[in-house]
């Protein structure tokens, strides 16, 4: 219609168009996964189950968001692996196809890397900056460690591992070098000062030479969006969806720069499991996840609660476990694969009787037909494995482990092992190489004459004495000298050499390692063991024995020799599953640590520990624990199951003591 030389356009009476979806969202996701995956704009927070199908969510957020109209270059994917970003990408584009490579997908630290390249300037950061990996850190660390002589004194100071992780723990947990020093490694709080300044000197040398380290890349990357608002309002309009995987185990800096990514708009959505928060150690904040509604106080949440992984037997267990958390977001896992076996509470009267039923129930299930990849042994810590790796040993059972080292693997225990087998083998030159390189003053020069005198000498002992009048490594070498004098006139019982080996080794501990505590606990953990043996041989044969092959081919079918058990550390087996799992170690005192009783919230962290392991299990779970364990440590006889156990009903689960096969 034309007025006055003007055309009028009408009001449109049709409705706006809505986008055309190419997925059936509604098809292909539960009602719960749905409802998360195509919420509207606004701040959201997954509360996803184990096994209930988080990634999957995910991925499906980011098709909905794409083809809801939002650019792909406009959404920013954060996880803590890049594995993880690429694995989400690939699967999103089998979905949509090539638009989702223009999608902003990494970690944090690679995503304040490539922020930091294009606006460091802004905070005095050359662009050029190089990125130390850890080993370059450390050598820089060592550098200004040795130009201060900190190495030269009397008492111990820390080494630059040491020093490097409590320079990284003060970064992550934003918190200060004292409460790291004084919580994590008290027996050099009387070097903070010096500490203290070190941690200054290595900050000036790096912004002297334009070098960040890791941890450098959140912090530099906090500062830039807290002081620049022009900076943080234009990467909040770049990114104008947030998303982030893992939320439970960001840290503070983490958590800060996703808050402050959201200054133009609070579209975020963050996917976690409050449940499954267990890396406190790296500076994860559990706080972070429970506060979300805090920070974004019109956050809507949802919750994934139909589990694909377990039987409901199992989910009935482990959701009592979790529902007894003093701090939780309620949920009750369930599943369709409701019929299965009760999980089992298995009552041993010592560790070595727990070995023997793991391995005996796996090779039960192995005759089952239950591959032993898809067979699982988890444990709160490393060296509760060690009597175990013995015995899978004896039954020629292969295994591989994660987390922690393989018992004869450690360093502290290979150099007691060296003096036990040149105590049985005298002409052992590589026992006897590295019980002498332990000694000051004592070279690889040295080491290979002493050995060479030795071998020449069917008196060892005797030579071993005219070796030890001679200048080199000479005081030292009388101490490891009278060391085997003291040996060999002694009872020839495992236990008893060893309680004497150790009060010659535990002073070179505590000289060699900036976590003697830990290694002292293992070494006394080796004394538990060798308190069943009467024969030093039988002691040695069985802790060094490899499973020999022939003995796994005839448990194993034909071309499946490559099965091996998993034997992993709780943490190193998070976000994965298994048929059956045993977990041993359910001892009050144990698992929970003892060391954990001293707070609340180290104490609720070893409940979320319990449950991230029992949810591994697919179709069996076996929780173990030996009885009338004297912890050497506290003084405490320990024999009551984990108190994590208390109050749930007898009825969801079966309770086993083991008996001996009548002769």
């Amino acid at each position: 219609m034309i007025e006055n030389n003007r055309y009028v356009l009408k009001r449109s009476s049709a409705a706006p168009v809505s986008p055309r979806f190419t997925i059936d969202y509604e098809k292909d996701l539960n009602p719960a996964q749905y409802a998360a995956a195509t919420v509207s704009d606004g701040p959201v927070l997954v509360i996803a189950g184990a096994g209930s199908g988080k990634t999957r969510t995910l991925v499906y957020r980011v098709a909905r968001l794409i083809e809801s109209g939002l650019p792909p270059q406009h959404l920013l994917l954060l996880t803590f692996t890049r594995k993880a970003a690429q694995e989400m990408l690939n699967r999103a584009g089998l979905l949509l196809g090539t638009a989702c490579d223009r999608v902003a997908g990494g970690t944090f630290h690679s995503f304040a890397n490539t922020v930091l390249r294009r606006h460091g300037a802004a905070i005095g950061l050359d662009l050029a900056f190089t990125i130390l990996d850890r080993t370059d850190a450390e050598d820089i660390i060592q550098l200004l460690r040795n130009a201060r002589g900190y190495g030269e004194r009397e008492k111990r100071f820390p080494r630059k591992n040491t020093l490097g992780e409590i320079f990284s723990a003060s970064a992550n947990k934003s918190t200060g070098l004292e409460e790291i020093v004084f919580g994590e490694y008290p027996h050099f709080s009387e070097h903070l000062e010096d500490i203290r300044q070190l941690e200054k000197a290595y900050t000036a040398y790096k912004q002297q030479r334009f070098l960040v380290d890791y941890d450098d890349l959140l912090l530099k990357l906090k500062e830039l969006l807290e002081t620049h608002r022009e900076i943080r309002e234009q990467l909040s309009e770049a990114y104008r969806a947030v998303l982030v995987d893992e939320y439970q185990d960001t840290n503070k800096i983490q958590a800060c720069v996703v808050r402050l990514l959201c200054a133009v708009h609070e579209n975020i959505m963050a996917v976690g499991d409050d449940a499954q928060s267990i890396y406190s150690f790296r500076g994860a904040n559990f706080k972070n996840i429970m506060d979300f509604p805090k920070e974004f106080p019109k956050a809507r949440i949802f919750k994934l609660e139909e589990n694909y992984r377990s039987t409901q037997p199992i989910l009935n267990l482990t959701n009592e476990i979790i529902n007894r958390a003093k701090e939780k977001y309620p949920k009750h896992l369930f599943s369709r694969k409701e019929a299965g076996r009760r999980p089992v509470l298995v009552q041993a009267e010592d560790e070595n009787r727990q070995s023997r039923f793991v391995c005996q129930k796996v090779l039960d299930l192995r005759e089952e037909g239950v591959p032993l990849e898809q067979i699982a042994v988890l444990f709160r810590s490393s060296h509760h494995s060690f009597d175990l790796e013995i015995e899978l040993g004896k039954h020629g059972l292969p295994f591989v482990k994660r987390g922690g080292f393989k018992f004869i693997e450690t360093a502290h225990v290979k150099d007691v092992l060296a003096h036990l087998r040149v105590l049985l083998n005298p002409r052992d030159a590589v026992s006897w190489n590295r019980l002498l390189l332990l000694i000051e003053g004592v070279g690889p020069k040295r080491s290979q004459a002493v050995i060479a005198a030795l071998a020449k000498e069917t008196d060892w002992l005797k030579m071993l004495k005219v070796q030890a009048e001679q200048k080199a490594g000479g005081p030292a070498l009388k101490e490891v000298t009278r060391l085997f004098e003291d040996l060999l006139s002694a009872p020839r019982i495992p236990s008893e050499q060893l309680r004497r080996i150790y009060d010659y080794y535990t002073p070179l501990v505590s000289q060699r390692f900036d976590d003697y505590p830990k290694r002292i606990k293992d070494l006394e953990h080796l004394y538990a063991i060798t308190e069943r043996y009467l024969k030093l041989d039988e002691f040695l044969s069985d802790i060094t024995l490899e499973p020999p092959n022939e003995s796994v081919t005839e448990i194993e079918p034909t071309g499946r020799e490559d099965e091996k058990l998993v034997l992993s550390t709780v943490h190193s087996a998070k976000g994965l599953e298994w048929h059956t799992v045993f977990i041993i170690w359910a001892l009050d005192g144990k698992f929970p640590s003892l060391y954990s009783f001293d707070t609340d919230d180290e104490l609720e962290e070893e409940r979320r520990l319990l449950y991230v392991a029992a949810t591994r299990a697919q179709k069996g779970l076996y929780i173990t624990y030996p009885v009338n364990v004297y912890d050497k440590a506290m003084g405490t006889v320990l024999s009551k199951p984990t108190r994590f156990l208390d109050g749930i009903p007898r009825s969801l689960y079966e309770t086993w003591s083991l008996i001996e096969e009548d002769m």
